[in-house]
């Protein structure tokens, strides 16, 4: 289907209110990433600094790096609009709506783009601000203009970009970069993958209608099982490395090794029910995946502030 030359009915443009219309702002920033995002930074923040860091300087960091996500966001909405208009999942969003115009979904975008980069290039060091606006530019350009339409491994390479929260939050600390950065950056990047692609099984046919090639919509169930165990491996294997590199305690190293355990367990859940023919049910990997990270990270903050 071409879906260029189809058009979605927007809602009224008048009689919006205030309320409705900064909700309709927010809604572009995507405020559920938003949330990893503070579950990434936070608790590299901590382990950078083995202990507590300045409290402004995190509060700057995950502003700054909430307006850089923000805008990765919104120009990701803008330049998607075409395919969201055709999928389910996305069809409320506030550009398929007509509750925000793209001309104003674009200039927001910039606005939080600039600021961003500015804010932390004030508040905390270049090397954050640089990571910032490159961040934006792996998501905007090389996902979503490049990679998202023509590859069934995009998510791959173009998850690069939410990667880069831990390596702000590590350099607005430090200043710089040093391997245990480097190993939470390749955690972040080994799980996207598994977290996302149960994602894309589920809505496999809306991704077909729209011709985007994610690879839950590509390959068959058993397919994407095996390659969800592979990369959940993966990723506990990496997390493991941070335990000798930045001499990781006694809870990082249990959490990682029970939770990383029920990660792998539900990723072979998934292809074990694809391989016998029935309901693979996806989106229980996919919830693992989030709730797995979260856990993995608040283990990462808490390590530091022990004893032992």
């Amino acid at each position: 289907m071409d879906i260029s030359t189809t058009t979605h009915t927007a809602l009224p443009t008048v009689r919006r209110s205030a309320g409705r219309t900064v909700r309709a702002y927010i809604a572009l920033t995507k405020p559920r990433v938003l949330e990893l995002l503070l579950v990434t930074t936070v608790p590299v923040m901590i382990l950078a600094q083995n202990g507590l860091p300045d409290l402004w300087l995190v509060l700057a960091t995950v502003i700054g790096g909430s307006l850089s996500a923000g805008s990765a966001a919104a120009f990701n909405m803008y330049l998607d609009r075409d395919i969201d208009a055709h999928m389910q999942r996305t069809e409320n969003r506030p550009l398929v709506t007509g509750e925000v115009s793209p001309r104003g979904a674009l200039i927001f975008a910039w606005t939080l783009a600039l600021v961003s980069t500015v804010w932390l290039l004030l508040t905390t060091n270049w090397v954050a601000a640089t990571l910032s606006a490159g961040a934006i530019f792996f998501y905007v350009v090389i996902y979503t203009m490049i990679l998202k339409r023509r590859t069934e491994q995009n998510i791959v390479w173009g998850g690069i970009a939410g990667c880069f929260p831990v390596l702000i939050g590590w350099s607005a600390v430090t200043g710089s970069l040093s391997w245990a950065a480097l190993i939470l950056f390749v955690l972040v990047f080994l799980w996207t993958p598994p977290h996302y692609w149960p994602l894309s099984m589920k809505y496999k046919d809306q991704y077909e209608e729209v011709d985007v090639p994610m690879l839950g919509a590509t390959r068959s169930g058993s397919q994407v099982g095996l390659q969800v165990i592979l990369y959940a491996w993966a990723t506990v294997a990496c997390s493991l490395l941070l335990i000798p590199v930045a001499s990781m305690g006694l809870v990082y190293t249990v959490s990682s090794l029970v939770f990383g355990g029920w990660f792998i367990y539900e990723s072979h859940r998934l292809y074990s029910r694809a391989v016998r023919g029935t309901e693979p049910r996806p989106m229980r990997v996919f919830h693992a995946s989030i709730t797995y990270l979260t856990l993995l990270f608040v283990a990462i903050a808490v390590d530091p502030l022990l004893p032992f």
